[in-house]
């Protein structure tokens, strides 16, 4: 029995060793294989990376003899400060924290200003940022906090499409087919516009087409070739939908076998038509709505690559290549036509890779040029050879001044529900349109004055900025400098400091506090803190 217990015990451990073997060969296949996995993923990057930073340098050279041969002189390149400013601002919403900014303005690399960009297109903050563009681009302009729930749906569902870097052409398709139940977010889209086919119709051309159809509803477009028929025959996809269920907030839809549209003052019903094409063929399969995201993403539909580029475009530079947005045509042409179809190109090549294409606007000079001039007067807007002012829009000054009071912005569902910001974004929104119009008016003014928000970021007791301040190990100037990296993202200039230094020396000591709350309230007051330059 002993011999039999050793020969168990061989075998057993036999057994053990034979298995180990196995999984740490296993495991060895397995970290070969992501390895080899990572590697192929690491090469697709960097070769995506070259393919982008070739399309920047060609748009370059486009605008550079461009600007030649017009006789432009170009702006000189932002500063450090104001770029890091600036992308801060249009990659994620809200202006950089204190870290950020000395970390960077440190930073001596030579590929400083590209890396930034890389770092901000991966963080989720850059999802939550196109899921606030394209929702207010998606729904009425009215904001109104008794829709919050809705509000939250169309938000969350946008994020996660932008967060796992969906196709854009694949993101518009499955809104054009939303049925809504557990994914809500886009048939609520619908029901913002009451399911009427005309109002379907005029948004999605002009967001996802960039043409103003709408023009030709009572008769033919004035200025471009547009026809009614045209018109309501695009009209016409959206003419078979209906509401199912009572749910304000949790809308679902059908689409159902009956429901035409007609001309105005007329009863020829008009059946559904591509946008410049043909009648839909009634054999096709599908949905109407189905027919329509099938030719949205078809190499038939020669619109979307162009609208899209064109309103990323005005979004980082104020207008876009064509201007209005959403009036292009013959009638309108771009004003670098060049530059529009290298970046069509280069668009549609990377699967409509929305990253990619900030990307490549972030990294080119004319995005990296100042907001001042170098001549005596400003180059045309539409040289884009200097960089031009926007104003800020609610939700990034509301998210701004919660980072300058340290308070991290939410990026998730709760900063929709959120009361106080809620009643901020109805004083403080803006129907300017292009982002360069500035409209805001005196109630606008006294909320950034007097308003709640404001009065805490500068009392003593309330500020969490004025409390990180008051440190024993800091000096004045230390504190003043702080001051200026939370909120514009920049040293003060020797003047700024001489006179700052001045005025917080004339107080005493227990009052030290109160006047660094006067100097934040000075700075967030300031031009310089409301626009994005």
């Amino acid at each position: 029995m002993s011999h039999l217990r050793c020969g168990w015990s061989r075998l057993h451990r036999l057994f053990l060793a034979c298995a180990g073997a196995l999984a740490t060969a296993f495991a060895i296949l397995v970290a070969c294989a992501s390895a080899v996995t990572l590697a192929d993923d690491a090469a697709n990057i960097s070769s995506d990376r070259a393919a982008d930073l070739a399309t920047v340098s060609q748009i370059d050279e486009l605008l550079a003899t461009r600007w030649t041969k017009d006789g432009i002189r170009p702006a000189p390149l932002a500063d450090d400060a104001e770029f890091l400013r600036r992308a801060y601002l249009d990659l994620t919403g809200v202006i950089p924290s204190v870290c950020e900014a000395r970390a960077f303005l440190e930073d001596t690399s030579t590929d400083r200003r590209g890396a930034l960009v890389e770092r901000l297109i991966a963080s989720p903050a850059f999802a939550t940022r196109l899921a606030d563009l394209w929702r207010d681009m998606m729904l009425p302009r009215k904001f109104d906090p008794a829709e919050t729930a809705g509000l939250i749906g169309v938000q969350n569902w946008l994020r996660r499409q932008f967060a796992d870097n969906r196709r854009y052409d694949r993101i518009v398709a499955d809104l054009l087919v939303a049925s809504g139940g557990g994914e809500s977010g886009p048939a609520l889209f619908y029901t913002a516009l009451d399911l009427k086919p005309e109002e379907l119709g005029t948004t999605t051309a002009r967001l996802f087409l960039g043409v103003r159809l709408d023009c030709a509803q009572c008769h033919n477009h004035p200025f471009d070739h547009w026809t009614q028929q045209d018109f309501w025959g695009y009209a016409a996809f959206f003419a078979r939908l209906q509401r199912r269920g009572n749910n304000p907030n949790n809308a679902r839809l059908a689409d159902v076998e009956f429901g035409e549209v007609r001309l105005p003052d007329s009863d020829a019903v008009v059946g559904p038509r591509y946008p410049g094409g043909a009648d839909v063929d009634r054999r096709e399969l599908g949905t109407r709505r189905e027919q329509l995201a099938i030719w949205t993403v078809s190499g038939d539909n020669p619109y979307l690559a162009r609208a899209t580029v064109n309103l990323v475009w005005a979004q980082l530079f104020g207008r876009g290549l064509v201007e209005p947005v959403d009036d292009m045509g013959d009638h309108n042409p771009p004003s670098h036509p060049e530059v529009m179809q290298a970046l069509c190109e280069s668009f549609m090549a990377s699967g409509y890779d929305l990253r990619r294409l900030y990307r490549v606007l972030t990294n080119l000079r004319a995005y990296q040029l100042g907001s001042q001039s170098s001549g005596s007067a400003d180059p045309p807007e539409e040289a884009f050879a200097q960089m031009a002012i926007k104003t800020l829009s609610a939700e990034q000054l509301y998210d701004s001044l919660a980072r300058v009071a340290l308070r991290a912005p939410d990026s998730g569902q709760d900063r929709l529900a959120d009361p106080p910001r809620t009643a901020f974004l109805v004083k403080m929104q803006s129907q300017a349109r292009p982002a360069t119009q500035f409209d805001r008016g005196v109630p606008q003014a006294l909320t950034l004055m007097n308003g709640e928000e404001m009065t805490a970021l500068a009392d003593a007791n309330a500020s969490n900025l004025l409390k990180a301040l008051d440190v024993p190990f800091w000096d004045d100037a230390a504190r003043l400098e702080a001051a200026f990296l939370a909120t514009l993202a920049r040293l003060p200039s020797d003047e700024e400091r001489s006179r700052f230094l001045e005025y917080l020396a004339a107080r005493p000591a227990d009052q030290r506090s109160g006047a660094l709350g006067d100097i934040v309230w000075a700075l967030v007051n300031s031009a310089e803190f409301t626009l994005n330059h």
